[in-house]
């Protein structure tokens, strides 16, 4: 990661690690579940040579950013907090995002809160769901998964934690980030079992080296999961929240790319939205959908050539 600088910034209250190259428009890259500033390192190199600044941080919770001990320091409103600080402290109006899985989910709320911080966006993996008024997300995901799907499972506080630490933190991660089962992740209850990834082989992906998990690894070793897994404990809480932003369609420029193995493009329902016009009616700037062929969640490290030439090609028309 030649060149890459890093700084710890103080933004709504908490000390946010950054990752940051080049200059020009700013390029703000967020990263989802269990990753880090990290798993944006092929989109940093490329979009910095292009012209642009690149800097993705560590989210609240994870990596070398700061992590608030109680479950309620992680709404959407926190989260969003830090970014709108982080943008504010760059002295810059407007970002372009990019942004997966938990930060994708960041990203739309960011758009829906403070649409004129935000040029364009670039979504990967997570597309735009409206509030439904009627039922909990928690409810909803339970009624159509079962109480074995993985966000109903990361709910109790610690649970999840001491059955991820009976397997080692080595193994979560590299279960997690080599999984290329599609459909909803189910846990048997009273264990992380197999977790994510039934499959799991010894050999890694040729996109995720061994220095590169290592690393990961060296990050949660320690912090443990406790921060990242609070995202997901607060579901109920942001539908709560977020109460009066109902029926808000997102008005900014948006370009969705997921894997035609992703686990959440293979869920219940998610493709019928994505491309039946529900999500172009809650999006109406949605200017272009992209289904990647063979390639599964973690498509930034996938796919990462071609998703930093698919950011670039969308980006460079503004």
């Amino acid at each position: 990661m030649e060149g890459v600088a890093h700084r710890t910034v103080e933004v709504n209250g908490i000390k946010m690690h950054i990752a940051e190259k080049g200059e020009g428009p700013v390029v703000l890259f967020l990263h989802g579940f269990p990753e880090l500033w990290y798993s944006w390192r092929h989109q940093i190199l490329t979009l910095s040579s292009r012209g642009y600044h690149a800097i993705a941080p560590d989210l609240r919770g994870y990596g070398d950013t700061e992590a608030p001990a109680s479950i309620s320091s992680y709404t959407c409103f926190h989260i969003v907090g830090d970014i709108v600080a982080l943008i504010d402290l760059l002295g810059v109006d407007q970002v372009f995002l990019v942004a997966h899985d938990w930060g994708a989910i960041i990203g739309w709320y960011l758009c829906m809160f403070r649409p004129h911080r935000v040029k364009a966006y670039v979504c990967l993996s997570v597309p735009f769901r409206h509030r439904n008024p009627k039922v909990k997300p928690l409810d909803a995901m339970r009624a159509l998964y079962g109480d074995d799907y993985y966000v109903c499972r990361f709910q109790k506080p610690d649970e999840m934690e001491a059955q991820m630490a009976q397997v080692g933190t080595e193994y979560v991660l590299k279960n997690i980030l080599t999984t290329r089962k599609p459909g909803p992740p189910m846990f048997p209850k009273g264990k992380y079992g197999s977790g994510f990834n039934p499959d799991m082989t010894n050999s890694l992906p040729s996109w995720l080296s061994e220095d590169d998990l290592a690393y990961y690894v060296s990050r949660y070793e320690k912090t443990g999961f406790t921060g990242p897994l609070n995202y997901y404990r607060n579901a109920n809480s942001n539908w709560e929240l977020t109460a009066a932003w109902s029926g808000v369609k997102v008005q900014v420029p948006v370009k969705f790319i997921t894997g035609e193995l992703d686990m959440v493009y293979t869920s219940l329902n998610i493709k019928e939205y994505i491309h039946g016009g529900g999500f172009k009616q809650d999006v109406p700037n949605l200017e272009e959908v992209i289904v990647q062929k063979d390639v599964a969640h973690f498509n930034s490290q996938e796919a990462a050539e071609e998703i930093s030439n698919y950011i670039y090609e969308f980006i460079k028309k503004f």
